[in-house]
This record gives C-alpha cells, sequence and structure tokens, in this order.
C-alpha cells in the first residue's frame, strides 16, 4: 500500500501537484502582503503542501474550530477559494481523460473541500483520520 501511495504521488507531482502547488503558493504570497490577511497566505502555504503529497493524507476537521473559522472561510472563498477550486476542477477533467489518470482526477476533486475550508481544518495522515482515539 505504501509503494502505491509513493508510486500515485510521484506520478501526481510530476503531472499536476507542482502546478496546483504553485497557484497555492502565488495565493499565499498575494495574501501575505497585508498584515491582516498573514492567516491565509499561511493557510495557503499548508494546502500548497497537500497538493505536492496527496495520497495518504486527508481532511479532517480540528477539534475545537469556532465559528471564527467559518467567517475566515468565507472571506477566504471569496478571495481565493474558489480560483484555486476552478483549477482543481480543470485538473480533474484533464486527469481523467486517460483512465490512469482518472486516480489523479480523484485526487484533485478530494482537494476541493480544502481549497474552500481551510479553517477548521487540518490535513493529517489518513491513518489518523480514520481512528479517532489516535492523537
Amino acid at each position: 500500500m505504501e509503494l502505491l501511495r509513493l508510486i500515485l504521488n510521484v506520478i501526481w507531482l510530476i503531472v499536476a501537484g507542482l502546478w496546483l502547488a504553485i497557484g497555492y503558493v502565488v495565493a499565499g504570497v498575494i495574501c501575505c502582503v497585508l498584515v491582516i490577511t498573514i492567516p491565509f497566505g499561511i493557510a495557503s502555504f499548508r494546502m500548497a503542501n497537500y497538493a505536492l503529497w496527496p495520497f495518504g493524507r486527508e481532511l479532517a476537521r480540528r477539534q475545537g474550530a469556532s465559528g471564527g473559522s467559518t467567517l475566515l472561510n468565507v472571506i477566504w472563498v471569496i478571495v481565493a477559494g474558489w480560483w484555486l477550486t476552478i483549477g482543481h476542477i480543470a485538473t480533474a477533467v484533464g486527469l481523467a481523460v486517460t483512465i490512469i489518470g482518472i486516480p489523479l482526477a480523484w485526487a484533485s476533486l478530494k482537494m476541493i473541500p480544502v481549497a474552500l475550508a481551510p479553517f477548521g481544518n487540518e490535513i493529517v495522515h489518513s491513518d489518523r483520520a480514520r481512528d479517532p482515539w489516535r492523537f
């Protein structure tokens, strides 16, 4: 299973991950221009890391997330989230053209919730996300 994840991550990195990560980094740099938007930039950099190596990781709700994260997510969607979501959809369509690209397209679609709601969520290893008793 680990070998399959490694192979998929390497193919992903070459085919789509690098370009999506660049999109997140650009969004992060733009968000870091103003002091008040630095949290958005940091979230974008975290998502760039996820976009580089997605297989074996997934989105999980952060314990103790409050209503403030919902407000930040609404602002994020207006400013950058929808652009990044369009990038994920376009990437998924392009990857799904081939049978080999279907798992990669699915990974791109799996990142849409991260692109829309980075606050109040965290990216965890897949094993940890399924085990609620693991800390």
